[in-house]
């Protein structure tokens, strides 16, 4: 039984970017109801308190992935992991949040339960001594703010003997301050954000690194600087400055990744032609900087003050486009005979994604985790069927915090309605002969391998109505201020939803 210490009003899961950010809507919009975050590590972070690999950095400019509740004040565009963390830390404690979070709390299972109306949460709490112990906490709302990937396992990958190789072999999501590759031969294999960050930072020190990849990215550099906020400082209140620039930020990052959505072939152009100009004369950009698939199908990987280009320029750096016929005792025997000799692999080939990662959830006595796949999310938020919970995530294509607090607001929205009309539960619904005529696409569509490969563990999309996954902030919070709370949503009491 859940003692009177430990059922709220509602519960967020997850102390990251979106877990701080969800708290810092709740207690600003929603003052009178009690909430706690639940944070199964022993810090802050996150993303920015898990990953330790060398050059490990945002892959957005800083004045749209920090807070607007708490502007990003550095003037860097892009900031290393031990910054954001710092920064969400600082976030967190000037709006008293650090003080609702208890940490060492692993959540295990969610369970809705519509006769009692409210959630009821078992969670694993470690002790300071390593003790484990259960506690059970009750909430009538639930923030899911978990992220999507797991912390545990990466994306599993076949590397045809890599058993076999002498040196080591370390996968970025594990890495440690034990690694040491000062002076080594070093080859990435992967093309994505990881390995554009890790080839530069690498490079300072390494002997040779070698970024072996499948089929190219694309890859844009962005300015060390905020130069436009710098400049905007001397004119006026820094407070002014600061939502000026995210104004201009947010107008300009929509209008480029439309602009390179629905003009593909020029998008292609302008970004290789970009990349043509850092890299090396004579380099050969067709074949390592021209990918099969346009702008956005995937993400753009970004580089800050193109150091992900200057590396390339150097001697000791080099990117190598091919497939692994397999891993030999001192390096890698490549399709097309070559061989590349090493000292380390990395094996940077991708995040394994999952929803509500480890924690099973049930809908009065029915477990929902395998029927996540077979959902229809509503407005980016809530999933079919699902009462009383938020899943929030941010964007794949686009900065992910402005996606993070229109789903947030989102939600809120939803329970602000169901208190007004006196509704206890709240489920997004869609009846049979409808949901027979909608679309089923894919909440990501994208065409990044690691996300191809587990479409059938993410939520559907209509594209119609409510039925969506926005992918721009400028849709969604159109939907938020101008969209009818009701489409798809079902508002209930218990005694209402029993004679249904």
């Amino acid at each position: 039984m859940a003692s009177e210490d430990s059922t709220f009003d509602i519960i967020i899961t997850g102390a990251g970017l979106s877990g701080i950010n969800a708290a810092y809507l709740l207690q600003s919009e929603l003052p009178n109801h009690s909430f706690t975050v639940l944070e199964s590590r022993d810090d802050i972070g996150g993303t920015w308190a898990f990953w330790k690999y060398p050059g490990v950095r945002s892959d957005s400019a800083m004045a749209l992935f920090g807070f607007p509740w708490y502007p990003w004040t550095e003037g860097t565009n892009m900031a290393d992991a031990h910054l954001i963390k710092k920064y969400m830390e600082d976030a967190a404690a000037s709006q008293g949040i650090d003080k609702k979070i208890r940490f060492n709390h692993r959540v295990t299972s969610e369970s809705w339960d519509s006769e009692e109306q409210r959630w009821t949460l078992h969670v694993d709490f470690t002790s300071s001594d390593g003790t484990v112990f259960e506690k059970i906490f009750k909430t009538s709302w639930l923030v899911n703010a978990t992220g999507y990937y797991s912390y545990e396992k990466p994306r599993p990958t076949v590397i045809p003997g890599i058993e076999r190789f002498q040196g080591e072999v370390v996968h970025p999501q594990f890495w440690t301050d034990e690694v040491k590759y000062d002076h080594k031969r070093i080859i990435i294999i992967g093309s994505g954000a990881t390995a554009i960050t890790l080839l530069p930072a690498l490079a300072k020190t390494a002997k040779q690194v070698t970024m072996l990849q499948r089929s190219p990215s694309y890859v844009v550099s962005l300015p060390a600087k905020d130069t436009l906020l710098q400049f905007m400082e001397r004119f006026m209140p820094i407070q002014w400055a600061v939502k000026i620039n995210w104004w201009i930020r947010m107008l300009a990052e929509t209008l480029f990744v439309q602009l390179l959505l629905n003009f593909p072939n020029w998008g292609r152009k302008y970004v290789v032609e970009a990349m043509r100009r850092q890299l090396p004369k004579g380099f050969d950009v067709d074949k390592h900087f021209n990918p099969r698939y346009d702008p956005f199908e995937q993400r753009l990987c970004l580089c800050p003050r193109g150091d992900f280009f200057k590396a390339l320029r150097g001697p000791n750096a080099s990117v190598v486009t091919d497939h692994i016929e397999t891993v030999t005792e001192n390096g890698i025997l490549l399709k097309s005979g070559e061989t590349l000799e090493a000292d380390m692999i990395i094996t940077a080939t991708g995040l394994y994604m999952v929803l509500l990662n480890k924690i099973d959830v049930f809908v009065d006595g029915v477990r929902i985790n395998d029927t996540i796949g077979q959902r229809y999310i509503w407005n980016g938020v809530m999933l079919e069927g699902i009462p009383n919970t938020g899943f929030i995530t941010g964007y794949v294509a686009a900065t992910w915090t402005p996606g993070a607090s229109t789903r947030t607001r989102q939600f809120i929205k939803v329970i602000k309605h169901a208190e007004k009309t006196g509704a206890t539960i709240a489920a997004p619904y869609i009846d049979k002969a409808e949901r027979a005529r909608l679309p089923k696409e894919p909440c990501i569509p994208n065409s990044s391998t690691y996300i191809t490969e587990v479409r059938d563990r993410l939520p559907l999309v209509a594209n119609v109505g409510p039925w969506r996954n926005g992918k721009n902030w400028i849709e969604d919070a159109i939907r938020l201020w101008f969209g009818l709370i009701t489409t798809g949503m079902r508002f209930t009491s218990w005694n209402w939803a029993k004679s249904d």
